[in-house]
């Protein structure tokens, strides 16, 4: 059986002409499951009998579960469970713009970067379009909200991801379906040159994020193995390629861990790195978690870092937390569950 929710409109329009049916017949499906939000074909009022059964005897509507939920002011985490046992994370959080989700692509994670949650536990599979989806779908039910803005960010590399993630996207933006703006869409990648070449050709606003987290080669890799395969000067040299090609500013994320990345050494090669390039760094502070030893750095470390970087003209930010009550970190709660001590 496939899921539903894994159907672009334009698969899906296909998969019907295939089968005898017309292509208005998916204008008609993607009305009920995704405005109307209706997902029983038989209650499907303006469909012919025919499509109904067809529709029961090729589909079914699936749901991943709502395991459990943590919540704190502005931020809430949730945990779902798959169809196979495995568990997955998204986080729910409240801005004064609005809310945004940020959501997992696998099941684990196989990149291994030292200062994260996701991967000490390595990737199972890589998650279908339908299981991104739901966690938007059941977390705007659950809180009867809408989603204002999107990050694939949670456990796993979405570009490891890749077809099932664009798949992802392309549901979200459609405004036949969820009708996402693009613009308020960013994927998030430690650094796969080749499928950061294959985004720039993909023709669309959706944002790039760069979880880069070190300042030079010898830092990195040790932070970050895949910087082995993938060094910064290639990295930054497809960056350059990236922002050519789209005229898009590129996200670099760099999490800041105490005596680990956060020198005023470190910035000014970070500086040296970007400056004048069409980029803004997002200073992120460590959330801490209980299976490493990194700890976040200090607020007025933050801040000299920050102050380097402005004062070489870079644009930069720094993130405001979250969710530090509520084991936020990618992969903490999944983690927590797996290993029986969820409460």
């Amino acid at each position: 059986m496939k899921n539903i929710f894994n159907y672009t409109y334009d698969k899906l329009v296909t998969f019907l002409l295939e089968n005898g049916f017309k292509k208005f017949n998916a204008n008609q499906i993607f009305d009920w499951i995704y405005k109307k939000r209706v997902y029983d074909f038989n209650k499907m009022s303006n469909l012919s009998k025919k499509l109904i059964s067809f529709l029961n005897e090729n589909f079914d509507n699936y749901f991943i579960e709502l395991e459990d939920s943590v919540n704190d002011v502005d931020t809430n985490k949730y945990l779902f469970k798959l169809y196979d046992g495995n568990y997955i994370e998204a986080v729910l959080m409240k801005h004064n713009y609005g809310f945004s989700l940020c959501v997992s692509s696998q099941v684990g994670c196989n990149m291994s970067c030292t200062f994260c949650e996701s991967g000490r536990l390595k990737k199972v599979r890589n998650l279908e379009t339908y299981e991104m989806l739901e966690q938007l779908i059941i977390i705007e039910k659950t809180k009867n909200i809408r989603i204002d803005n999107l990050v694939v960010m949670g456990i796993g590399e979405p570009f490891d991801n890749y077809n099932n993630v664009m798949d992802f996207v392309r549901i979200l933006t459609d405004n036949k379906a969820i009708n996402l703006g693009q613009r308020r869409i960013t994927i998030s990648t430690c650094g796969i040159i080749p499928k950061i070449k294959e985004f720039a050709k993909e023709n669309i606003q959706v944002n790039l994020a760069i979880s880069l987290h070190a300042s030079n080669d010898e830092l990195r890799t040790k932070l970050m193995p895949i910087n082995k395969a993938y060094p910064l000067k290639d990295l930054i040299k497809t960056i350059d390629e990236y922002i050519s090609i789209t005229n898009r500013r590129v996200t670099i994320e760099y999490i800041m861990l105490e005596n680990i990345n956060d020198s005023v050494e470190n910035a000014k090669e970070l500086a040296n790195l970007f400056k004048g390039k069409l980029v803004y760094i997002n200073l992120i502070p460590y959330n801490e978690t209980e299976n490493f030893l990194y700890k976040k750095s200090k607020k007025s470390q933050i801040l000299k870092f920050y102050d380097i970087l402005k004062k070489s003209n870079i644009n930069v930010t720094i993130r405001r937390e979250f969710g530090s009550n509520v084991d936020a970190a990618c992969g903490q709660l999944r983690a927590r569950k797996e290993s029986g001590g969820l409460c």
